[in-house]
């Protein structure tokens, strides 16, 4: 029961690619996701590198970043859509 492999999308292989520096680990994403949502809903134009990298290459870690976002939001009565574009997700 074997399948054919599946050709990359244009996505996965622009995250295989994707240059890491500056270095955040998961354990240190997970440490900062908070403040980071935060100042994102506070400001979003607040850039913070590690995390910003660290986010386009790790899907889990920026699925709990999207998730935490909603719930920040809708718990002040803010709309998440200008910080969640700095994301990458959401009209542009």
């Amino acid at each position: 029961m074997s399948q054919a492999p599946r050709p990359l999308s244009l996505q996965a292989a622009q995250r295989l690619i994707l240059d890491t520096e500056p270095f955040l680990s998961c354990d240190d994403c997970f440490d900062l996701v908070d403040r980071y949502v935060e100042a994102l809903l506070s400001d979003p134009s607040h850039d913070h590198p590690a995390m910003r990298i660290h986010l386009a290459g790790c899907a889990a870690c920026a699925e709990e970043a999207r998730s935490l976002m909603w719930l920040v939001a809708e718990e002040r009565g803010l709309d998440p859509a200008p910080a969640l574009r700095h994301l990458g997700d959401g009209p542009a």
